[in-house]
């Protein structure tokens, strides 16, 4: 009862000046509140001691600076577990904005974009306002941003948590409008188109919403106009591999199953490849093999040093394509054009050798061959001669060709030749006046031999040389033809890397 008492006395001497208590004690109004009385002026200086004490730390309050009083006055009574608003059914609406600082990876094969960003958004707290003239004027101050209420803004797209500094304060101003500003490594997922590679635009999204809270609750929308985010490249480290062509934004509300709206922010990141070291890498190197390879066909046929040429090439491109094989874009879903382009480089080469080796094969003097076909004649002697003729200049002369000739008969090379065939003549009119006679006989046996066997090595001679003929007319066809399959195969993918360039 004691106690209880004296709590009140303590209570009514701290509110209350301390002559007004010693009247009191004086007139013994404490009379049935404490007993006994006499304990009474006993209590007087501890309470004139916690009355001290109170108008110390009131004192002190006064003198504190207007930052710390202001986020005294701020954060004693304040709940972050709830949305900031004083009528539940007020919606809470966040401004976000983002600008792209640097785009560090771009992973083909995983389908993950690597960016950095720096992230701003902002929302009204009706729970942070203040009066600027009661705290010196200050019209801004930083909160922790531990302590106050945060909304709940995720990115859908997030595959892995990147490595972003983390930014421990908020800015508050007295109307209440907080201000959150904080730097993002982004890594999200993105589908990525590489048939175009090394001439590739890439079009990724990040979709900003509230994980939890619908519509009603909070609600997005976009801190600067649309033109103002679209071309914005204050920030942009523009030394990279990619380049940014634009930021596309997009409003829209959604709802799983029936339930209810969210609303979502999306930025359409639109970036595109520098192609300029894959063309001198990769489509450099494979044009010079290429144009060597054509360079080629100018080698004799007749030579094997053109088969050896080009399996040379054909080595030294195998080659070429195991060591850039790390540089292209690997992806289960496609190849890129440039792969594609590659393998035809090859199979062009493999082409080449093969109708070098059919050349060789036929201007390649060889016995017992029979004659060139009529048809054949017909078609390669006789058409492709007539268009082809201009660049068989430089091969053969086919002005004194007839193919429907026969086989020219033998003509003696030299004296003792046709003194042989006249003394072998002398003999057989000898050999019937005499009756004939068995060593002569011998002899124009031999020699009658000796003459069919020339004829027919002639012969033989004329068919090779049928067969030249025939391997120098094929030859500049099918490099017409090869040199026609590669001049349109170039000029058409030149013509879609153009356009994608231009796009």
């Amino acid at each position: 009862m004691f106690l209880r008492n004296s709590a009140k006395i303590l209570e009514l001497f701290c509110t209350s000046p301390a002559e007004s208590v010693q009247q009191a004690v004086d007139s013994n109004l404490w009379i049935g509140h404490v007993a006994p009385v006499t304990q009474l002026p006993n209590l007087i200086p501890l309470l004139a001691h916690l009355r001290l004490q109170k108008r110390s730390r009131s004192s002190n309050t006064l003198t504190l600076p207007a930052l710390r009083r202001l986020s005294h006055y701020l954060l004693a009574h304040y709940q972050k577990g709830a949305r900031p608003v004083r009528d539940w059914r007020t919606t809470t609406n966040v401004a976000i904005d983002l600008m792209v600082y640097a785009i560090l990876s771009v992973d083909e094969k995983n389908q993950v974009l690597t960016t950095y960003i720096w992230y701003r958004q902002h929302w009204t707290d009706e729970f942070l306002k203040w009066d600027p003239a009661r705290f010196d004027n200050l019209t801004q101050i930083s909160l922790p941003v531990e302590s106050i209420w945060v909304p709940d803004i995720l990115i859908n797209e997030f595959v892995d948590v990147g490595k972003s500094p983390h930014v421990p304060y908020v800015y508050v101003s007295h109307h209440g409008e907080v201000q959150n500003l904080k730097p993002i490594q982004v890594m999200t997922a993105c589908s990525l188109d590489i048939y175009n590679f090394p001439f590739d635009v890439q079009n990724c999204s990040l979709t900003f919403t509230s994980w939890l809270h619908h519509i009603r609750d909070i609600n997005l929308s976009l801190w600067r106009q649309p033109e103002l985010v679209k071309f914005d490249r204050s920030v942009f480290m523009n030394q990279g591999e990619w380049e940014l062509l634009y930021v596309l934004t997009h409003f829209q509300e959604f709802s799983v199953k029936s339930s209810d709206s969210y609303a979502e922010m999306k930025f359409y990141v639109v970036i595109r490849r520098r192609p300029l070291f894959y063309t001198v890498s990769l489509l450099l190197p494979s044009i010079f093999l290429m144009l060597m390879d054509i360079v080629g066909f100018y080698l004799p046929p007749h030579s094997g040093e053109r088969v050896s040429f080009k399996i040379t090439l054909l080595l030294g491109y195998s080659v070429f394509l195991i060591i850039v094989s790390d540089t292209l874009p690997a992806t289960a879903v496609g190849t890129p054009l440039i792969g594609i382009y590659f393998v035809v480089c090859m199979a062009l080469l493999v082409i080449s050798l093969t109708e070098t080796i059919l050349i060789v094969r036929l201007v390649h003097k060889q016995d017992l061959q029979p004659h060139v076909p009529e048809w054949v004649k017909h078609l390669l002697l006789e058409r492709a001669t007539i268009l082809l003729f201009p660049c068989l200049n430089r091969f053969f002369t086919f002005a004194s060709f007839d193919p429907s000739a026969k086989p020219t008969p033998y003509v003696c090379e030299g004296p003792w030749e046709c003194g042989a065939v006249g003394s072998t003549r002398s003999a057989l009119a000898f050999a019937g006046q005499t009756e004939g006679s068995a060593a002569l006989q011998e002899i124009l046996r031999e020699t009658t031999a000796i003459r069919q066997l020339l004829e027919k090595r002639e012969e033989f001679r004329d068919a090779a040389r049928e067969w030249l003929q025939v391997g120098y007319v094929l030859d500049v066809l099918l490099f017409r033809v090869y040199l026609a399959a590669v001049l349109a195969y170039s000029i058409t993918l030149g013509t879609l890397w153009s356009v994608w360039r231009d796009a």
